[in-house]
């Protein structure tokens, strides 16, 4: 049996998973959740905010959910229990890749084979984005490192995380997006709207054309997520676009937040140690939230729910 498919409740609720412990094994990981991701961008129909691009947390990973392909669906998930990557078309046609230590470019040149003999033939952009050093996806020898026991904390954390978000979520009424991983920047994000539109953002990211941003944050936001870096076990940021005045100096929660470069940031570590690490991340959403919808005058009556209706039965 797999080491890591037979977990027991004996395990951290909230994992601890240092930085530094796994950066090689993230950074792997990193461009095969990028590849993948393309996958899902060559099939998908524009949607805004990129938001037909994320993958999605599910039981047993990640996933794209279904990916129109011509008058069929098909799927890819990562699964971080078995460790191996799925493909499974509507058809019936399955492939599995072992997710094990190996280069970016074996992981490419299988993964597109896989999907050619499936019946899916795609052009996929091979360069990825946001990353200061993009080696294209069928060249890259250089990150070449998984340790399965390192992925699957990765995943109970975005485990954790995601509860919350998805609680912090369903008390808004106006535009929100999904809980989503974005794996551009490898973070998982929920994001709430004003309804207005935005100033045309400057873009800069690396390797990624200033264009993206430009849609990303064409409407003004408050977004909140989890990045596994910026701390020793990672963090939770909030931001908000554009940043209202005032917003930096906003009374947050809990106390081991702090503003730094545009944005709170709440160390995972903070979180996990806490005595409810549910009821701290919550605080540090609700008031990061709250300096962006005060200082930037949001019609918070129409946009929040009402508490008296989500006591009420459904």
């Amino acid at each position: 049996m797999n080491g890591t498919s037979a977990r027991t409740e004996r395990e951290p609720h909230w994992p601890e998973l240092r930085v530094e412990d796994w950066s090689d094994t993230r950074d792997t990981l990193h461009m095969w959740l990028q590849l993948v991701g393309k996958i899902k961008l060559a099939c998908q129909p524009m949607i805004n905010h990129w938001w037909q691009v994320p993958l999605y947390v599910s039981a047993r990973g990640l996933t794209t959910d279904s990916v129109p392909y011509y008058d069929d669906v098909f799927d890819i998930e990562f699964d971080f229990h078995e460790h191996r990557l799925l493909i499974r078309r509507s058809d019936g046609g399955r492939r599995e890749i072992a997710l094990t230590a190996r280069t970016v470019a074996d992981f490419y040149r299988e993964t597109m084979a896989a999907l050619d003999e499936l019946g899916i033939r795609l052009t996929v952009s091979r360069t990825p984005n946001e990353v200061v050093r993009a080696l294209p996806f069928d060249t890259d020898t250089e990150h070449a490192s998984y340790e399965p026991d390192k992925a699957w904390l990765f995943w109970r954390q975005l485990l954790c995380a995601h509860r919350v978000f998805s609680d912090f979520r369903s008390r808004f009424i106006g535009k929100v997006s999904p809980v989503h991983f974005f794996w551009g920047a490898m973070d998982l994000a929920v994001t709430r709207f004003s309804g207005r539109a935005a100033p045309r953002h400057p873009g800069g990211a690396p390797n990624c054309g200033d264009w993206v941003m430009v849609e990303g944050y064409s409407h003004e936001l408050s977004s909140c997520g989890f990045w596994p870096g910026g701390g020793a076990e990672g963090a939770f940021y909030s931001y908000a676009y554009p940043e209202p005045p005032g917003f930096d100096r906003y009374p947050v929660g809990p106390a081991a937040a702090y503003f730094e470069q545009g944005e709170f940031l709440l160390p995972y570590e903070d979180v996990r140690t806490a005595s409810s690490p549910e009821r701290m991340l919550a605080e540090f959403l609700r008031t990061t939230y709250e300096a962006a919808a005060e200082c930037g005058d949001w019609d918070r009556r129409e946009l929040e729910d009402d508490p008296k209706r989500r006591a009420s039965a459904r």
